[in-house]
Protein backbone atom coordinates (compact mmCIF):
# COMPACT_ATOMS: atom_id res chain seq x y z
CA UNK A 1 0.00 0.00 0.00
CA UNK A 2 1.20 3.45 -0.80
CA UNK A 3 1.91 6.09 1.85
CA UNK A 4 -0.59 8.98 1.50
CA UNK A 5 1.34 12.31 1.22
CA UNK A 6 -0.55 15.88 1.45
CA UNK A 7 0.00 18.48 -0.97
CA UNK A 8 -1.17 22.25 0.22
CA UNK A 9 -2.65 23.29 -2.92
CA UNK A 10 -6.48 23.55 -4.00
CA UNK A 11 -4.76 23.63 -7.82
CA UNK A 12 -6.36 21.02 -9.96
CA UNK A 13 -3.82 20.82 -12.61
CA UNK A 14 -0.93 21.23 -9.60
CA UNK A 15 -2.52 17.85 -7.98
CA UNK A 16 -2.74 15.95 -11.05
CA UNK A 17 0.56 16.67 -12.12
CA UNK A 18 2.18 15.66 -8.95
CA UNK A 19 -0.31 12.88 -8.58
CA UNK A 20 1.27 11.33 -12.00
CA UNK A 21 4.82 12.15 -11.13
CA UNK A 22 4.53 10.43 -7.54
CA UNK A 23 1.85 8.15 -8.85
CA UNK A 24 4.44 4.76 -8.17
CA UNK A 25 5.15 5.90 -4.37
CA UNK A 26 2.06 8.31 -2.90
CA UNK A 27 -1.31 8.62 -2.92
CA UNK A 28 -0.93 12.09 -3.12
CA UNK A 29 -4.42 14.34 -1.25
CA UNK A 30 -5.06 17.59 -1.41
CA UNK A 31 -6.24 20.39 0.64
CA UNK A 32 -9.91 19.33 -0.57
CA UNK A 33 -9.35 15.79 0.40
CA UNK A 34 -8.52 16.65 4.29
CA UNK A 35 -11.38 18.49 4.24
CA UNK A 36 -9.61 22.19 4.35
CA UNK A 37 -11.27 24.51 2.24
CA UNK A 38 -9.38 27.67 4.03
CA UNK A 39 -7.42 29.73 1.36
CA UNK A 40 -4.04 30.01 3.15
CA UNK A 41 -2.64 33.30 2.24
CA UNK A 42 1.28 33.70 0.85
CA UNK A 43 2.24 36.85 2.29
CA UNK A 44 5.82 35.52 1.93
CA UNK A 45 8.75 37.83 0.00
CA UNK A 46 10.09 34.35 -1.64
CA UNK A 47 9.20 31.14 -3.56
CA UNK A 48 10.35 29.75 -0.14
CA UNK A 49 8.50 31.52 2.30
CA UNK A 50 5.03 31.00 1.03
CA UNK A 51 5.85 27.13 0.35
CA UNK A 52 6.96 27.40 3.91
CA UNK A 53 3.33 29.17 4.68
CA UNK A 54 1.29 26.59 3.15
CA UNK A 55 3.11 23.46 3.97
CA UNK A 56 3.15 24.82 7.94
CA UNK A 57 -0.59 25.57 8.09
CA UNK A 58 -1.22 21.90 7.08
CA UNK A 59 1.56 20.79 9.47
CA UNK A 60 -0.05 22.57 12.15
CA UNK A 61 -3.72 22.42 11.60
CA UNK A 62 -3.99 18.89 10.52
CA UNK A 63 -0.99 17.29 11.64
CA UNK A 64 0.14 15.62 8.97
CA UNK A 65 3.04 15.70 7.00
CA UNK A 66 2.66 17.75 3.90
CA UNK A 67 4.83 19.68 1.31
CA UNK A 68 3.29 22.89 -0.86
CA UNK A 69 5.23 24.03 -3.60
CA UNK A 70 5.44 28.30 -4.77
CA UNK A 71 5.99 28.98 -8.76
CA UNK A 72 6.13 31.43 -10.64
CA UNK A 73 7.73 32.71 -13.91
CA UNK A 74 10.89 35.22 -13.65
CA UNK A 75 10.91 37.06 -17.00
CA UNK A 76 14.45 38.67 -17.16
CA UNK A 77 13.63 42.00 -19.01
CA UNK A 78 10.56 43.00 -16.48
CA UNK A 79 13.44 42.40 -13.21
CA UNK A 80 11.97 39.13 -12.64
CA UNK A 81 8.05 39.66 -12.69
CA UNK A 82 5.48 38.17 -12.09
CA UNK A 83 7.73 35.98 -9.60
CA UNK A 84 5.88 35.23 -6.39
CA UNK A 85 2.44 37.43 -8.25
CA UNK A 86 2.47 35.11 -11.25
CA UNK A 87 -0.95 33.54 -10.41
CA UNK A 88 -2.26 37.47 -9.85
CA UNK A 89 -0.12 39.37 -11.89
CA UNK A 90 -2.60 41.70 -14.01
CA UNK A 91 -4.19 42.36 -10.18
CA UNK A 92 -6.74 38.92 -10.88
CA UNK A 93 -6.53 35.68 -11.11
CA UNK A 94 -7.03 33.98 -13.89
CA UNK A 95 -4.43 32.27 -16.39
CA UNK A 96 -5.80 34.12 -19.97
CA UNK A 97 -5.10 37.79 -18.23
CA UNK A 98 -2.66 37.52 -16.49
CA UNK A 99 -0.70 35.67 -19.57
CA UNK A 100 -1.99 38.55 -21.48
CA UNK A 101 -0.75 41.55 -19.63
CA UNK A 102 2.71 40.01 -19.08
CA UNK A 103 2.57 39.97 -23.10
CA UNK A 104 1.42 43.28 -23.33
CA UNK A 105 4.29 44.06 -21.64
CA UNK A 106 6.58 42.60 -23.49
CA UNK A 107 5.53 44.38 -26.59
CA UNK A 108 8.82 45.61 -28.64
CA UNK A 109 10.83 43.79 -25.86
CA UNK A 110 13.87 42.04 -27.39
CA UNK A 111 14.98 40.34 -24.35
CA UNK A 112 12.82 37.21 -23.98
CA UNK A 113 14.97 35.01 -21.64
CA UNK A 114 12.37 33.86 -18.83
CA UNK A 115 12.34 31.21 -16.36
CA UNK A 116 10.23 29.22 -14.58
CA UNK A 117 10.76 28.24 -10.14
CA UNK A 118 9.44 26.11 -7.59
CA UNK A 119 10.34 25.89 -4.58
CA UNK A 120 9.14 22.88 -2.49
CA UNK A 121 8.33 23.09 1.54
CA UNK A 122 7.97 19.58 2.96
CA UNK A 123 7.29 19.21 6.87
CA UNK A 124 8.11 15.64 7.66
CA UNK A 125 8.27 14.83 11.43
CA UNK A 126 8.04 18.59 11.68
CA UNK A 127 11.18 19.52 10.59
CA UNK A 128 11.71 21.85 6.98
CA UNK A 129 12.79 20.40 3.74
CA UNK A 130 12.98 22.88 0.94
CA UNK A 131 13.59 21.74 -2.67
CA UNK A 132 14.30 24.06 -5.75
CA UNK A 133 13.93 23.30 -9.43
CA UNK A 134 14.52 25.75 -11.97
CA UNK A 135 13.75 25.84 -16.05
CA UNK A 136 15.40 28.35 -18.44
CA UNK A 137 13.54 29.44 -21.87
CA UNK A 138 12.04 32.39 -23.63
CA UNK A 139 9.21 33.95 -23.95
CA UNK A 140 6.60 33.44 -27.00
CA UNK A 141 5.25 36.39 -28.69
CA UNK A 142 1.68 34.73 -28.93
CA UNK A 143 0.54 31.68 -26.72
CA UNK A 144 0.59 28.72 -28.60
CA UNK A 145 -1.43 25.03 -27.40
CA UNK A 146 -3.70 23.87 -25.75
CA UNK A 147 -2.52 21.73 -22.80
CA UNK A 148 -1.17 23.06 -19.34
CA UNK A 149 -2.28 25.71 -17.90
CA UNK A 150 -0.77 29.14 -16.25
CA UNK A 151 1.77 31.12 -18.65
CA UNK A 152 2.94 27.37 -20.83
CA UNK A 153 1.39 28.69 -24.13
CA UNK A 154 3.71 31.13 -24.11
CA UNK A 155 6.98 29.68 -22.05
CA UNK A 156 9.05 27.85 -24.73
CA UNK A 157 11.63 25.76 -22.55
CA UNK A 158 15.49 25.82 -23.92
CA UNK A 159 16.18 23.38 -26.18
CA UNK A 160 12.79 22.76 -27.24
CA UNK A 161 10.94 24.12 -30.50
CA UNK A 162 7.62 23.94 -28.49
CA UNK A 163 5.44 25.55 -25.50
CA UNK A 164 5.10 23.88 -22.51
CA UNK A 165 1.50 23.47 -23.81
CA UNK A 166 1.92 22.12 -26.59
CA UNK A 167 4.42 19.36 -24.38
CA UNK A 168 2.59 15.92 -23.29
CA UNK A 169 2.48 15.72 -20.20
CA UNK A 170 4.98 12.76 -20.01
CA UNK A 171 7.50 15.26 -21.25
CA UNK A 172 6.42 17.93 -19.36
CA UNK A 173 7.09 15.82 -16.25
CA UNK A 174 10.31 15.43 -16.98
CA UNK A 175 11.83 18.57 -17.69
CA UNK A 176 9.33 21.42 -15.71
CA UNK A 177 10.23 23.35 -12.83
CA UNK A 178 7.97 21.52 -10.76
CA UNK A 179 9.17 18.18 -11.95
CA UNK A 180 13.04 19.05 -11.08
CA UNK A 181 11.95 20.15 -7.75
CA UNK A 182 9.54 16.98 -7.27
CA UNK A 183 12.77 14.30 -8.30
CA UNK A 184 14.59 16.28 -5.83
CA UNK A 185 11.64 15.70 -2.88
CA UNK A 186 11.40 12.06 -4.22
CA UNK A 187 14.51 11.22 -4.04
CA UNK A 188 14.59 12.47 -0.38
CA UNK A 189 11.52 10.48 0.80
CA UNK A 190 13.16 7.59 -0.90
CA UNK A 191 16.23 8.13 1.54
CA UNK A 192 14.86 8.68 4.53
Amino acid sequence: MRSQLVFATNNQHKTLEVKSILADNYEVLNLADIGCDYDIPETGATFAENATLKSSYVDKNYNIDCFADDSGLEVEALNNEPGIYSARYSGNRGDAVNMNFLLHKMEGVDNRNARFKTVISLIKNGTNYLFEGVINGKIRHKPVGEMGFGYDPIFEPNGYHITFAEMEMALKNKISHRALAMQKLIAFLKKS
